[in-house]
């Protein structure tokens, strides 16, 4: 009998996730001040996303930037022109919080966007997601953070024909058709062996690439590591070895040829890849409704691959380590 898990059932919720957070009203953006998205781990892929796609949609007016909240909440200096947008699914962690009140202290409006559980923010506008999740690997919550995200880019779509913000209402139908696409079992296959998975993404998929290693990292217990094909191909080579696997994403965008040639390099080097494509003979298939709208679909088979890599290697991305000593013990003693 094949064992399933939590996670499954979340992946399986995701539409009808995304389709509620897509009826929620969000704040507006001043499009003449900076943004600033910033958020840990899963939230911070989130808000690299959403500043490419304001970047984008404005053409770099904003110059939108994805910071990491424990810089902003520390030590990175905060305006007080700034529009500062924090991202944290619980909405407790130590370094969220000390980035919403950094910022309110030098007088930049701010944005908390959060699950349904999160405390009372110190914000100027909340927007709540989804409930908690059952399983430890959020994969839930990081779709509805994008959707909330991608309602707020869509402010930024002054193109006649509104391609963007139309294309954002077909995220539902897009996620639901990408779960049903593909067979991540047989890529899973392919690299549960591989004592380390490089994972590249070029441009937009970059943070799909960051976040699928963190999901495959805390789910399958796997060391994965993501980068983009020009990094992989500088220096990166020399500790490319036959014992390891990569996932390609295939660009979206011209990258002048980079990806394929890191393909050919890791193939004559005897790597096992497989690959993430919108092409539908692909174990790792997804369908978008807009090239910048990749990262909403374009995660989703990577998240089934961390359940599929999981089943194989026989561990658990529901409580992740759970009550395995010594991590039980070492992280209940960290407060994140």
């Amino acid at each position: 009998m094949t064992k399933s898990f939590n996670l499954d059932t979340q992946i399986a919720s995701a539409p009808e996730a995304v389709r509620a957070i897509l009826a929620t009203e969000v704040p507006r953006l001043d499009p003449d001040r900076p943004i600033i998205f910033t958020g840990i781990g899963t939230s911070l892929h989130a808000a690299r996303v959403a500043a490419s796609w304001v970047n984008v949609l404005n053409g770099g007016k904003n110059r939108a930037q994805a910071l990491d909240a424990h810089d902003v909440g520390t030590w990175l200096p905060i305006r007080a022109d700034d529009q500062v947008v924090v991202i944290s699914h619980r909405g407790n962690k130590i370094f969220p919080t000390a980035s919403l009140n950094r910022a309110r202290s030098a007088g930049a409006s701010t944005i908390a966007i959060v699950g349904q559980a999160a405390p009372v923010q110190p914000a100027d506008n909340t927007v709540r997601t989804c409930a908690n999740e059952t399983a430890g690997t959020f994969t839930v919550s990081y779709l509805s953070s994008l959707a909330v995200l991608a309602r707020l880019a869509s402010q930024f779509d002054t193109s006649a024909d509104q391609a963007f913000a139309t294309a954002v209402d077909a995220l539902p139908e897009a996620v639901a058709q990408t779960i049903a696409l593909g067979n991540p079992a047989i890529a899973a296959e392919k690299v549960k062996a591989a004592e380390t998975l490089l994972i590249i993404g070029f441009g937009i998929d970059l943070p799909t690439a960051q976040e699928a290693a963190l999901k495959i990292k805390e789910g399958a217990w796997q060391w994965t590591e993501a980068m983009p094909p020009e990094f992989a191909l500088h220096g990166t080579p020399a500790s490319f070895h036959p014992g390891m696997a990569a996932a390609v994403i295939e660009p979206g965008e011209d990258d002048s040829g980079r990806t394929q040639l890191l393909l050919t390099v890791l193939d004559r080097l005897g790597i096992e890849t497989v690959t993430v494509s919108e092409r539908r003979d692909t174990e790792l298939a997804f369908v978008t409704p807009h090239p910048l709208l990749r990262p909403v679909t374009g995660i989703v088979p990577l998240q089934r691959l961390t359940a599929e890599l999981a089943r194989l290697r026989d561990t658990d991305p529901d409580t992740m380590h759970g009550n395995r000593e010594p991590w039980r013990s070492v992280m209940t003693s960290v407060k994140l």
